[in-house]
């Protein structure tokens, strides 16, 4: 059995959660793959929002298997907080399976995040301050802690060795801190984490794909925050692309299948780094405003800007994409115009490569499409959805020559159409 893959294009925040939520029916397992609390997937459904962070989205319906695979960084007092508020509502977590080698965000990995971006000054990343640069650091510098080690009798002391390791190079900043209020809260999460199953997730996947199983493996973030391929150094610290999905769970790349890439109709950007269509202006405000812009995991404003095609293109050809998913085009209803970005000038050459150097100026090239003022929300077909709006999903389609087959009309599970 092959293994699908789900994927944001753009910046994160592209709606992952709730198209997750929407295909997990047809799984048998989800496995979240990268990334760490710095991500936030939102699901809408039942009048009530939930808001993950570590958790697969699959979580929601019993009976399926969900794995926290050894790609992913997990913060005990965060993981904690969401069992919490997930046991709330009646969620069931006997199916929750955590990484042995997924890495432990300790306080002090949140007190270097914060420490190192105000030395940054102007220069600063837009980090969330979850810790997350910092672990991944600690894990390819071979010095991380990881949830196998919470058995280890000797974990106290592997603890104390990174703490140290942590405060020696706190000193290096001028920077105030103190970490033992918040070091007794991660011990006492420290033991909800070790009541859950911990496996060797790597054995447990593809045995459950050698027996048939379907599984789809969950990102975060989005493909343009990718260490390698993302804007660096504007970017996340892990592979939010493809290839991360056979790293970050164990599994070879000839088991993959299925790639969904997922696009919101425009575009948005949490934090620093370039952006070539965003819009500081009107326009730019209105689409935070209908489109409730703000980041799920730090509330920030999220940056604004119309639709990237030489950006998606790039994206789609890293990721492999078999088919894409269209996430909020219901916000762009009551917009004269709408423009999508099919080229960037720069210095004076037209091209529709991403410039090496994320300090190019550059001028993007637009199409423009009359939009449309219909209410989309409850349209159950695509030949429902205004003439507009199917032009507009016709040439994207055109330009990066991948299909949509789902198109998300709310953040509600039950509004969403399937194609073909």
């Amino acid at each position: 059995m092959k293994l699908d893959v789900l994927l944001g294009l753009q910046w994160g925040d592209e709606g992952k959660g709730k198209v997750v939520d929407f295909l997990t029916p047809k799984y048998d397992v989800i496995a979240r793959f990268q990334g760490g609390p710095n991500a936030g997937h939102t699901l809408e459904f039942n009048n009530i929002k939930h808001v993950l962070h570590t958790i697969p989205s699959g979580i929601f319906h019993p009976g399926k298997i969900n794995i926290i695979g050894n790609g992913v960084v997990i913060d005990p007092v965060i993981f904690a907080r969401e069992i919490e508020g997930l046991s709330k509502h009646q969620v069931q977590f006997d199916h929750l399976l955590i990484s042995r080698k997924a890495h432990l965000i300790l306080p002090t990995h949140r007190i270097l995040d914060a420490a190192s971006e105000a030395a940054k000054g102007k220069s600063k990343i837009g980090s969330t301050l979850k810790g997350i640069g910092p672990t991944y650091m600690d894990k390819t510098g071979r010095n991380g802690l990881r949830v196998g080690d919470l058995f280890a009798p000797d974990f106290a002391d592997r603890y104390q060795a990174l703490l140290q390791k942590h405060l020696s190079l706190l000193r290096q900043y001028d920077f105030q801190f103190d970490y033992k209020e918040e070091e007794r809260a991660w011990m006492q999460a420290v033991e909800t984490l070790r009541k859950f199953r911990v496996v060797n997730s790597e054995y447990e996947l593809n045995a459950l794909l050698q027996q048939g199983q379907k599984v789809l493996a969950e990102g975060a973030q989005g493909t343009l925050l990718d260490i390698d391929f993302g804007s660096y150094p504007f970017v996340t610290s892990s592979n939010t692309v493809c290839a991360g999905a056979c790293t970050g769970l164990g599994v070879a790349p000839s088991r993959i299948g299925q790639v969904f890439g997922i696009v919101k109709a425009y575009c948005t950007r949490v934090g620093s780094g370039p952006f070539p269509t965003e819009l500081n202006d009107a326009t730019g405000e209105e689409l935070r405003a209908k489109g409730h812009e703000f980041g799920a995991t730090t509330g920030r404003p999220r940056r604004c800007g119309w639709l990237d095609l030489v950006a998606l293109k790039y994206s789609v050809m890293i990721n492999g994409v078999t088919s894409m998913i269209m996430t909020k085009p219901d916000v762009l209803s009551g917009f004269d115009t709408l423009k999508v970005c099919v080229a960037y000038r720069v210095n004076g050459v037209e091209t529709q490569e991403i410039p090496f150097d994320v300090h190019a100026e550059i001028e993007p090239v637009y199409r423009e499409f009359k939009g449309w003022s219909e209410d989309i929300t409850y349209c159950k077909d695509y030949s429902q959805l205004p003439v507009e709006l199917r032009n507009y999903v016709d040439f994207i389609e055109s330009f990066v020559e991948v299909p949509f087959t789902v198109i998300s009309v709310s953040p509600n599970r039950e509004h969403t159409i399937v194609r073909g």
